[in-house]
C-alpha cells in the first residue's frame, strides 16, 4: 500500500477499496445468545459503526469446545451463519464491510460453560480463575490434543471460514494472539509437546501455520488475515524466544499472500515491531496501546502508527464509545468517554449501543462497499 499519514484518505485491502485507514478492532462483548448466535443488539451495534474503513467482528468459535466465556459468538452451525448474515446485511446497507475473527480458546474455557473438557497443546491450566456461566471457577486442566484433535480443529477452522463468507463477510481473521489456542501452541510455557507440534520454534509454529493454510485454501488467501501479539502475556502465555519465534511465523506466512497481518498493541518503538514491518511484505495493521482516549491523542497515535509503517490502524475502545468515530476525528470533535468496564461484558444495550452520535453528521454519503472482480 502507498504510505500515508492521512488516516481519513481511502485505502486498499486486497480486493476491497476502503474509505479510510481506520479499522474497528475485534471486541468481544458477550452479547450473543447462549448458543453463540448474534442478537438484535449486535445488528445495531455493528451497523452504527459502519463508517470504519473495515470492521473486524469479534472472535467467533469454530467449534463447541473452542468457546471461551458465556454468550460468545460462534460460526459452526447454520443458525450462527444466519444470525451473522443479519449483521453483515445491516453493515453493508450502511456502507460498511466486515471480516470475522475466528477464535478458539483452547485452555481459556471451562466445562461449566461448554460441558466439554478444554483442549490445548499440553495439559497446562490457567493459573487464575475463569468466568463461566456459573460464575468464577478455578480453571480446568485441559486435555492435550491428539493428532485426530489437531486434524479436526484445522478442518473446523476451514469450515468456519466457509460459513463466514457464506454469511456475508468479506473475509476472516485467524486469531493467533492473546493466549488463545494458536498462541498456546506458539508459547513455550503452554506447549510442552515432544511431537511434531512442540519443542523447537519451527514445530511450535506448525499448528498456527497449518490452520492458516487450510483457511486460505478454503476461501482464498486474499480473504484471510492473521492476528498475532508478540511478547504478550495475556492469559498466562510466556514466550522466551519472541524474536526467533515470530521470524519463523513470518517465514511460514509471508509466502501465502494473505490479506493482512494484524499486530496487537503495536509499539512502534519495539524492536520486534520494526523487524516484523521490515520482513512482512504485505498489509500490516497496527493496533496502538492507547491510554489517553481524547480526540487529539487518538489522532496522534493513529498518525504515528502509519508513520511507523502500518498500512491500516485498528482501534478498539474509541470505536466502542463512538459509533461515529470517523466523523468525530474528521471534525476534531470531542470523543465520548468509555463507560464503566462493568458494562462492557454484562449484556444489554447499556455501554454498548447507547453511546451518542454527533447531533450533526457530516460523513460523505458515498461510503459504499467497492470490490474488484474476483476473476
Amino acid at each position: 500500500m502507498t504510505r500515508t499519514t492521512d488516516f481519513l484518505s481511502p485505502a486498499r485491502l486486497g480486493r476491497l477499496t476502503l474509505p479510510n485507514h481506520l479499522v474497528m478492532a475485534p471486541l468481544t462483548r458477550n452479547r450473543a445468545e447462549a448458543d453463540g448466535t448474534p442478537t438484535d443488539l449486535m445488528v445495531t451495534h455493528y451497523a452504527q459503526r459502519a463508517s470504519a474503513g473495515l470492521i473486524i467482528a469479534e472472535g467467533s468459535t469454530p467449534n463447541p469446545v473452542g468457546q471461551t466465556y458465556p454468550d460468545i459468538t460462534a460460526i459452526h452451525t447454520d443458525r450462527h451463519a444466519a444470525g451473522w448474515r443479519r449483521v453483515t446485511d445491516a453493515v453493508r446497507a450502511a456502507g460498511g464491510r466486515m471480516f470475522l475473527q475466528l477464535q478458539h480458546g483452547g485452555r481459556v474455557s471451562h466445562p461449566a460453560t461448554t460441558g466439554l473438557t478444554p483442549l490445548a497443546p499440553s495439559p497446562v491450566p490457567l493459573r487464575e480463575t475463569i468466568f463461566t456461566s456459573q460464575g468464577h471457577r478455578q480453571a480446568a486442566v485441559p486435555r492435550a490434543m491428539t493428532m485426530d484433535d489437531i486434524r479436526a480443529t484445522i478442518a473446523d477452522f476451514a469450515a468456519a471460514a466457509h460459513r463466514a463468507v457464506d454469511a456475508g463477510f468479506e473475509g476472516v481473521e485467524v486469531h493467533s494472539a492473546n493466549g488463545m489456542l494458536l498462541h498456546q501452541f506458539l508459547a513455550d510455557n503452554t506447549n510442552r509437546r515432544t511431537d511434531g507440534y512442540g519443542g523447537s520454534v519451527g514445530r511450535r509454529v506448525r499448528f498456527m501455520a497449518e490452520v492458516t493454510e487450510a483457511v486460505a485454501d478454503a476461501i482464498g488467501a486474499d480473504r484471510v488475515g492473521v492476528r498475532i501479539s508478540p511478547a504478550s502475556t495475556v492469559n498466562g502465555v510466556l514466550e522466551e524466544d519472541t524474536d526467533s519465534l515470530y521470524a519463523h511465523v513470518l517465514d511460514r506466512l509471508k509466502g501465502l499472500d494473505l490479506a493482512y497481518l494484524h499486530l496487537v498493541r503495536s509499539d512502534p518503538a519495539a524492536g520486534w515491531y520494526r523487524r516484523i514491518r521490515a520482513d512482512w511484505p504485505g498489509v500490516l495493521i497496527g493496533n496502538p496501546d492507547l491510554t489517553d482516549l481524547s480526540t487529539q491523542a487518538v489522532a496522534r497515535a493513529t498518525r504515528d502508527m502509519l508513520t511507523a509503517g502500518a498500512d491500516l490502524v485498528a482501534l478498539g475502545r474509541p470505536f466502542l464509545a463512538n459509533p461515529d468515530l470517523v466523523a468525530r476525528l474528521r471534525l476534531e470533535a470531542p470523543l465520548n468517554p468509555v463507560r464503566d468496564r462493568y458494562f462492557m461484558y454484562v449484556g444489554g444495550a447499556a455501554g454498548y449501543n447507547d453511546y451518542p452520535a454527533l447531533a450533526i453528521q457530516s460523513e460523505p454519503p458515498s461510503n459504499a462497499l467497492t470490490a474488484l472482480p474476483t476473476s
